[in-house]
């Protein structure tokens, strides 16, 4: 393994995960020696409006995959319209691949504390909630000691530091369900239904939890606010890019030396990343990844430098996504890591909407069938069809993001698949996969 070279060194930006190696970092007096609670105390000092035009200026964009400018999701919410405003937190972290929401949580709680109150103040809500996803055990203990913590310092309750501003915040487990994962399914699930997506026209905006205004965010979003607050909107815009501003943690697994989690300014290449995470295991060589978890279309070894922004991703024909990066190669198989994800969709969706609920069916076992060496020509066109079908048709977006594997790993690599159809590649599975498959 080579060291990575200085120049990428310096891309290392630690923000967001500046405290995790710092000892016991999760309890409260730690966190304020560190910091910890001066932003809300600024916050507190200015007014709401002011507040949010700084989320604004910074050019923060959602860190849950969409990307969607956050100072602009909280000036959506209606003013002085009577009703009781709701702040929801996202950290259903399900999908295969992403995991830098859940360390967040473990080792520097407050920080997502601290975000919530000062967010909650900038919209005028009363109450927040952080849903997180039901496995999440340990990360749960330690966010609702955190929460326990901030009630008895004054952070959290009535009157807050002695402004006037009260706040509840409950921290509710899930029931691994991903897809509670999905915003409008996750306001469901938290008023006690079965977790499945709503039409939207309304927006959460305008009927959200219990049919009132409502911002929801994801863990990442949230956690950088008191950052903003206290570094300013142009030292954040210092890092990253002119229209994806700010650090970003990037998620790296797979065939990779010391797969973790490594903080970057948006922009930065996968090659650099590579170099920070000690490059490929010996004897690997990229042939594909995923840059924004298993949901986003994949890109092969010639994407290897491309920009990890919103746009550079974009213009690779990807999405940016929650920056999971899975890293195969040579001896990974396209084919048969989409049927493992398949299986996933497939189990976990909802079932409200045809496309989703029979397309995944449909294409598991046609990739069983091609992985068991009896799949046929026509296969690729049904898997093509199939997806189409879903992409775009599908209630919400989970059901697209089941598809995009499949419609990418057939652009990128189908001689793969027709390695298992014409003989040339061993199969993967057993014929006692095919029951019931045909």
């Amino acid at each position: 393994m080579t060291q990575p070279r200085p120049e990428v060194l310096q891309k290392l930006t630690p923000v967001l995960t500046k405290r995790w190696l710092s000892p016991d970092a999760w309890q409260i007096g730690v966190y304020e020696r560190l910091d910890g609670y001066q932003a809300l105390r600024k916050a507190l000092d200015v007014h709401p409006d002011d507040l949010i035009q700084l989320i604004k200026d910074s050019g923060l964009r959602g860190r849950g995959g969409a990307g969607f400018p956050t100072g602009l999701k909280w000036g959506f919410i209606p003013q002085g319209d009577g009703k009781p405003h709701y702040l929801v937190i996202n950290a259903d972290e399900g999908e295969p691949g992403t995991c830098k929401d859940l360390p967040l949580m473990t080792y520097d709680p407050h920080s997502l504390v601290e975000g919530a109150i000062i967010a909650s103040y900038a919209i005028r809500a009363s109450r927040a909630f952080i849903y997180i996803r039901g496995e999440a055990v340990h990360a749960a203990r330690r966010l609702r000691n955190a929460v326990k913590e901030a009630y008895a310092a004054g952070y959290l309750g009535e009157n807050i530091l002695g402004t006037g501003f009260d706040l509840e915040l409950v921290v509710h487990s899930g029931a691994g369900a991903y897809i509670c994962g999905e915003e409008t399914a996750l306001l469901d699930s938290l008023e006690g239904y079965r977790g499945q997506p709503r039409l939207r026209p309304p927006f959460p905006a305008i009927a959200g939890l219990y049919a009132s205004p409502t911002v929801v965010n994801n863990v990442g979003t949230i956690a950088s606010v008191p950052y903003i607050v206290l570094g300013g909107a142009d030292w954040w815009k210092s890092m990253g890019t002119e229209k994806s501003a700010g650090p970003m943690i990037y998620s790296l697994s797979g065939r990779v030396v010391n797969p973790g989690q490594y903080e970057c300014g948006l922009g930065i290449t996968l090659r650099e990343l590579l170099e920070l995470a000690g490059g490929m295991q010996p004897g690997h060589q990229l042939k594909f990844w995923t840059p924004g978890g298993s949901s986003t279309p994949m890109l092969t070894a010639e994407h290897i430098d491309t920009a990890m922004d919103f746009e550079g991703v974009a213009a690779a024909g990807s999405i940016l996504g929650t920056t999971a990066m899975q890293i195969f190669s040579d001896q990974d198989c396209p084919v048969y890591n989409t049927w493992r994800w398949l299986e996933f969709y497939h189990h976990e969706s909802c079932g409200k909407c045809t496309p989703c609920r029979e397309g995944n069916y449909w294409m598991v076992r046609t990739y069983r069938r091609i992985l068991a060496g009896q799949g046929t020509y026509a296969d690729l066109d049904t898997l093509q069809d199939t997806a189409d079908n879903i992409f775009g048709r599908a209630f919400c977006g989970l059901g697209d993001g089941a598809a995009t594997p499949v419609v990418s790993t057939l652009k990128w690599f189908r001689q793969d698949y027709l390695g298992y159809i014409e003989g040339r590649t061993a199969p993967r599975l057993s014929e006692k996969s095919l029951v019931g498959a045909h």
